[in-house]
């Protein structure tokens, strides 16, 4: 009896614990920390992915990458995660979030072989994220966001590390337009919504040259009919959300008709309907209607006599980009239309056909609240690439303008806090200093990396870069990376904003942190259990 083994857990459940998972977890870290590694950085090279539909996928921008990538290891997933929330919060340094976690992980193998316990390494880590931050706050130079060139330098260094960075003037330019459009300003409150209000149409064909920022809307979609007017200037339009044709019952109506003159005076009464409808739009003398829903014949027929452009079935998130962009109200149902929902901040409607389909174009709009970047290209998956990196550029223009703080980049701020972090270690007794240090080391991989992707001597590089770094007044050293020697980011013009850096510190710490807390994975696997119970039917 006492030599009996006791099961507690199902016998299909995998379990390991202890030290098997922490290295476990720190080498999936560390996997997909080189995956995305060189794709840091101007020189960085580009990855292309088959996904499962058999679509290509080009790309350098880390959160795209890992995205397409099946993993099995729970670990990995975490990490991959992070570089998604790295994505959606300041939409840049997807990839710089994911190489530094790796690289915390990597530092911290050692102490567990050491055997010192992992919380306190994580006290240690929770300390130096304090201090990075505050490091990070006393090296950061204010912006003056309505200086157009500053701005520009700030975006140039975003799309650098991109495949955009051959036409890196012109794509500075379109995002940082396109954001100066869509800021508001309400209460004083600054809201910048790119996702709702700059839309990045893709047209394939043409050149990249030939990508601009609209002063208005652009909507996949021509005229209903053919004789209605397909140029008007200074147009005044009216958007809807309900269809202008018969309504029929919500719920299932029965007519019985005893009469034939009863069937006329249904038909008449269809009619008479719609032409309600028409007049009230026609009644405010519009040139142009957007609607949501469709138009029927009838209604057609009526506003091409008012000579009245209408275009039907525009999508909902186009509708509110046309009313940000000329001033109009969207309006549910036609007998409530009043003047002041027509809209009269646009400057033209045209219609033009661009490779083989039509495009509606409002522009040349007052006051645009909304705009449309329209993208040309060779094929589809560089104008997939370009939209992305468009989106990065966006993104960084938005936290500039939200926080206006800039700090020096090419591993220029990794350098500093690094340096900060070893001088304040030097305080600190017992045992905690040394996953303290340690931090500060695993914060050189991304100047490391840099040096690296550009293909220059590292260990020289990096040496040099930490004497320099010992000097008074050299914060702003880092590497160019470009060519791999050491320069000055200031004249360089090579800056990142301050939420980016301190948002990819906070998630890589606040990761390794969560990974070195694992200690335990256990795994059951549901689905034997339930090909056993059904007797080896299951032929999944």
């Amino acid at each position: 009896m006492l030599g009996q083994q006791v099961l507690v857990l199902n016998q299909n459940i995998k379990r390991e614990s202890g030290r098997k998972v922490q290295t476990g977890n720190i080498n999936a870290a560390k996997t997909i920390a080189d995956v995305i590694r060189t794709c840091l950085g101007p020189r960085a090279m580009m990855k292309m992915l088959l996904d499962p539909t058999g679509g290509i996928v080009m790309t350098n921008d880390g959160n795209a990458i890992l995205r397409e990538i099946q993993v099995q290891h729970p670990a990995a997933k975490s990490m991959i995660e992070i570089s998604r929330t790295q994505d959606e919060e300041v939409g840049d340094g997807t990839t710089s979030v994911i190489i530094l976690a790796g690289e915390m992980l990597a530092v911290a193998e050692q102490f567990l072989e050491q055997q010192m316990h992992p919380t306190i390494i994580i006290s240690a880590y929770r300390q130096a994220l304090e201090d990075m931050l505050d490091t990070l706050k006393e090296i950061s130079t204010p912006v003056d966001t309505s200086d157009r060139s500053m701005m520009l330098k700030i975006v140039h260094s975003a799309i650098n590390t991109k495949a955009l960075s051959r036409w890196s003037e012109l794509a500075c330019g379109i995002a940082l337009d396109a954001v100066r459009t869509v800021e508001l300003e309400d209460n004083g409150r600054k809201e910048i919504d790119i996702k709702k209000y700059a839309k990045v149409e893709k047209v394939p064909g043409g050149i990249i040259e030939d990508s601009c920022v609209l002063k208005g809307v652009m909507v996949n979609k021509d005229v209903t009919h053919p004789r209605m007017k397909r140029m008007i200037r200074e147009p005044r339009i009216v958007l809807l959300d309900c269809s202008l044709e018969y309504k029929k019952g919500e719920s299932q109506t029965d007519i019985e008709i005893s009469k034939e003159e009863d069937f006329a005076r249904i038909l008449q009464m269809e009619e008479e309907y719609i032409q309600q409808i028409c007049e009230d739009i026609i009644r405010l003398k519009p040139d142009l209607v957007f609607t949501e829903k469709g138009i029927s014949d009838l209604a057609q027929h009526y506003l091409m006599k008012a000579n009245i452009s209408a275009i039907r079935r525009v999508r909902k998130t186009d509708n509110n980009r046309i009313a940000r962009a000329c001033g109009a109200r969207i309006v549910s149902r036609t007998d409530e239309l009043r003047e002041e929902d027509v809209g009269t901040g646009a400057g033209l409607f045209e219609v033009k056909k661009i490779g083989d389909e039509y495009f509606t174009f409002v522009t040349e709009c007052k006051d645009p609240k909304a705009c449309t970047i329209l993208l040309r290209g060779a094929s589809k998956e560089i104008l997939a690439e370009v939209e992305r990196n468009l989106q990065d550029a966006m993104q960084v223009c938005r936290n500039v303008l939200l926080d206006p703080f800039l700090l020096p980049g090419g591993g220029a701020v990794e350098m500093a806090v690094s340096k900060r972090l070893t001088e304040r270690s030097r305080a600190l007794t017992g045992i905690e200093q040394w996953p303290y240090r340690a931090v500060a080391q695993a914060l050189e991989v991304i100047p490391r990396t840099l040096i690296q992707n550009c293909g220059a001597s590292t260990i020289r590089v990096l040496t040099s870069l930490r004497a320099k770094h010992t000097q008074d007044n050299s914060v702003c050293w880092g590497v160019d990376g470009e060519t791999g020697c050491l320069s000055d980011m200031s004249s360089l013009g090579i800056w990142e904003p301050l939420a980016v850096k301190a948002q990819t510190y906070k998630t890589a710490v606040e990761t390794a942190i969560l990974l070195l807390r694992i200690d335990d994975i256990v795994s059951g696997h549901k689905k034997k259990d339930k090909e056993e119970q059904m007797g080896g039917q299951g032929a999944e």
